[in-house]
């Protein structure tokens, strides 16, 4: 096995190294860099990337990326892993979605070396990262005053992504369409198999969701056989796709009142919330158009006429087993109320 080489820096079979990749200077002079750990298998092996915050305000994928890092199982590490918990950096530490220039990240790829600066972190996050992987895992949650229930999403006609989503184990899987600019496109391009976990809210820590992304990143790991398989490890349960979601939106202005969690399975006709004006002299009924699982939802009671107020996935036939699947899940990650010891405060349980 040959040194790998990325920002400059060479990594030897065996090594685990930090390294900044620079990205661009900012107006102050100081250097926009990302930074990013390296873990080498003194085996080869495929190279994978796991990435967060290419959205600077969707921050569970960096503590996902932390616990990863901490675990046990990558003393036995073939191939490499390469762990990027901050992308977008200038967002991250402004608690902003965007970088300076007002673009979305991630309709900016393949991006460009002499172009604004959100292309500029673009180019590099290709050029110097996921153009030498053969794997990889973004890490997103939902917006600001918006949550997502833990899902996947890929290009499923990718048998490879196929594998890795089914691995994965999340309770929800979307066969989600690539959009122009997207990291998945770009990488697709490129050969690159990539899948996308979106879990939680912008800005917020959530447990049960950081637990199921640690947990499915190593069942990846162990599939395309970067890890040895757990003895305890059991087999995936059979992927049950939706290929159609669609939002349900606000039918007046007013104060929202929710009658359904996220991961509910909801059925055509049902009322699922209602919308009050503040005096209460009117109240509005939200009505589920379809059958499904609720896999996003508003958490702002404030809301206008027009508004994305839910987002529910349809799987037909099979959305009791989906419901099943998803009380399963909960049952899985729910943390446990203990007082934790320092030494292992921050670790996720994980067979």
């Amino acid at each position: 096995m040959s040194d790998f080489m990325i920002g400059g820096v060479s990594v030897a079979p065996g090594e685990h190294k930090t390294i900044d990749v620079r990205v661009a200077p900012m107006y102050t002079h100081d250097d926009l860099s990302i930074s990013l750990q390296v873990v080498r298998g003194k085996r080869p092996g495929p190279t994978l990337f796991i990435s967060a915050a290419i959205h600077g305000d969707e921050i569970n994928g960096v503590e996902i990326i932390r616990r990863v890092l901490q675990h046990r199982s990558l003393s036995g590490i073939r191939g490499t892993l390469i762990a990027i918990p901050i992308v977008n950096v200038y967002g991250f530490l402004n608690h902003m979605r965007y970088l300076p220039d007002g673009r979305d990240l991630n309709r900016s790829f393949p991006g460009s070396a002499k172009g604004s600066l959100t292309g500029r972190v673009a180019h590099t996050f290709v050029d110097e990262i996921v153009g030498k992987c053969t794997h990889g895992i973004d890490l997103h949650t939902g917006a600001r005053h918006r949550s997502n229930f833990p899902q996947i999403r890929a290009d499923l006609d990718n048998k490879e992504a196929f594998a890795m989503t089914e691995a994965f184990g999340a309770p929800l899987a979307i066969d989600a369409k690539i959009r122009d600019g997207s990291l998945r496109e770009c990488a697709g391009d490129a050969g690159i198999s990539v899948i996308l976990y979106e879990a939680g809210e912008a800005l917020r820590f959530e447990e049960m969701y950081i637990r199921a992304g640690v947990k499915g990143i190593i069942n990846v790991m162990r599939r395309i056989e970067m890890l040895p398989r757990s003895r305890s490890q059991k087999p995936p349960t059979a992927l049950i796709v939706s290929d159609q979601t669609s939002w349900l939106r606000s039918p007046e202005s007013g104060i929202l009142r929710t009658f359904v969690p996220l991961g509910a399975k909801v059925e055509a006709g049902q009322v699922i919330a209602m919308v009050a004006d503040p005096l209460g002299t009117s109240e509005i009924p939200v009505v589920a158009h379809a059958n499904g699982v609720v896999i996003g939802r508003t958490n702002l009671p404030l809301v206008y006429e027009g508004d994305a107020i839910f987002h529910i996935a349809q799987y037909g036939r099979k959305v009791g087993t989906v419901e099943k699947q998803v009380e399963e899940f909960h049952e899985e990650h729910q943390p446990e109320e203990l007082a934790v010891e320092p030494e292992s405060a921050g670790e996720a349980p994980i067979t």
